[in-house]
């Protein structure tokens, strides 16, 4: 975990800046996870860091293995100013820890439901997992380990929640499209679902 880090950190710091500010969490029997905040103009992403300092186990293998398996780190985008998302800092640290423990593989198309505002007065409580690649590229890291995947995640008020559930993330994402809806807003309300 030690030597991946440095390298997920420096490919953060290319492809969004210096970070403005960090905080680290560290929950019971897991590795320490940072958040790190950085500002785009009128933008502001927080990234996580450790979330690929192990690599993701299928939660029906017996064993995980300590080399092999997904690895990812993830990024919210939000307009700041509008509301206190620093707040996002802890949720975002959890979200990160999920694999460590609850076992989960987090890819895209995925839901993570926090149960809980994202930060004070959010409508949202859960987060799509959209696909990686765009804002910052996959860290190959090398053999036999898999790369880095730096997945953004995408704001869902409760409503948008459960219709993904049941229409699937495609069909929730082509809806956001087709109304033009600003996933960076953080005091948006739903998309229209009928």
């Amino acid at each position: 975990m030690a030597e991946i880090l440095p390298l997920v950190e420096a490919r953060l710091r290319s492809a969004l800046g210096e970070p403005d500010a960090r905080a680290d969490v560290t929950f019971l029997g897991t590795d320490r996870i940072e958040v790190l905040r950085f500002l785009d103009g009128d933008i502001v992403r927080y990234a996580t860091l450790g979330m690929s300092g192990a690599p993701m186990a299928d939660p029906t293998s017996p064993l995980a293995d300590p080399v092999k398996g997904p690895r990812a780190e993830l990024i919210l985008s939000v307009r700041g100013g509008i509301a206190d998302t620093d707040q996002v800092l802890r949720p975002l640290a959890v979200l990160a820890a999920s694999p460590q423990v609850e076992g989960l593989i987090v890819a895209p198309g995925a839901s993570l439901d926090l149960g809980e505002p994202l930060w004070t007065g959010a409508p949202f409580t859960s987060v799509l997992v959209a696909e990686s690649g765009g804002l910052v590229a996959d860290l190959e890291l090398d053999e036999p380990m898999d790369p880095v995947r730096f997945l953004p995640l995408l704001p869902m008020t409760h409503n948008e929640a459960a219709w993904k559930r049941v229409r699937g993330a495609q069909e929730l994402q082509e809806r956001w499209l087709t109304h033009g809806t600003d996933l960076r807003d953080p005091q948006r309300t739903s998309v229209p679902l009928d």
